[in-house]
């Protein structure tokens, strides 16, 4: 069971609860109250002045907030509703986070790594379902898109969109080429691989404009070992030298930053539109490191 699924009972849950506090347990409480205090100023009024309790205010006011408090079952319900929604909505509509939990977008985001993704920029969606409420703007080549795992969608992936529908997307000889013009690299510093423990290729890749780092060891052999059968598959070609796809209508082709170390549309194949999430666009916290803290491209 995902998180947006108990999040959503949760909220259908506290949120009966606090409706039926609002229109039934509450109206309950009150006229109890009133009975109660009437009650208590009806004895006050018969009791001797010399013997009244000079603390009578205090004792009736305390009288009727017992009265009202709520159960312990509604204050653990009906309580909590109006936090749980505004979770939920802004979680749903407004932006989730996330935490990285591979290193196949390494240089750009790293293992540990907290990150926030905007919900509403692709379009609104309904919770649960994903069904798009609003338009949006489209995708474009280069954005950082979390999405559901085509082949087990209640994982969540994110990747770097690289074709878009109809675009026809090759990794040859371990060179990205968008549409037959080949995809601009510059070497960078090697990057120190924590998790390899050794240095590794870096270069500045330009998509559409865009910069970005990317990891290409050029001693890796080229072709895709181990794809899977997926829809569309006929739209692709591999060889020695790596794959060939051609994106099919409302589509997306996703590849990670780390080239050499990234289970993405080369391997298990198109991402459907239903199955985007949103832009991630924001590290908000790396516990290790701090330093990493910041939006990135």
């Amino acid at each position: 069971m995902n998180f947006a699924l108990i999040l959503f009972v949760l909220v259908v849950m506290t949120g009966v609860a606090w409706v039926a506090d609002k229109l039934v347990f509450l109206p309950g409480r009150r006229r109890a109250a009133d009975a109660a205090v009437e009650v208590f100023d009806q004895q006050q009024s018969r009791i001797d002045k010399r013997f009244a309790d000079e603390n009578a205010p205090a004792t009736r006011a305390k009288l009727r907030d017992d009265k009202l408090r709520q159960p312990w079952w509604l204050e653990y319900t009906a309580s909590f509703f109006p936090v749980i929604l505004a979770v939920f909505v802004v979680r749903s509509f407004v932006v989730e986070p996330f935490k990285i939990p591979s290193g196949s977008m390494v240089p750009t985001l790293l293992v540990g790594d907290f990150i926030l993704v905007n919900k509403f920029e692709y379009g609104l969606r309904l919770p649960l379902t994903n069904t798009k409420l609003t338009q949006g703007r489209p995708l474009e080549r280069g954005d950082v898109v979390v999405f559901r795992y085509p082949k087990d969608e209640s994982v969540d992936y994110i990747k770097r969109v690289i074709g878009l529908p109809g675009d026809t997307i090759a990794y040859q000889d371990k060179q990205l080429t968008i549409n037959g013009q080949p995809v601009a690299e510059t070497p960078m510093t090697d990057f120190y691989d924590d998790e390899l423990k050794t240095y590794v290729k870096q270069y500045e890749e330009t998509v559409d404009g865009r910069k970005n780092a990317i990891l290409n060891n050029p001693a890796v052999p080229p072709f895709v070992m181990g794809a899977y059968d997926y829809p569309y598959r006929d739209n692709c070609t591999y060889n020695s030298r790596g794959v060939i796809c051609k994106v099919p209508p409302g589509h997306y082709f996703m590849m990670g930053d780390n080239r050499d170390n990234s289970a993405d549309s080369r391997y298990w194949g198109f991402v459907p539109d239903q199955n985007i999430v949103g832009r991630a666009f924001f590290v908000w916290m790396n516990f290790s490191q701090l330093s990493r803290i910041g939006s990135f491209h």
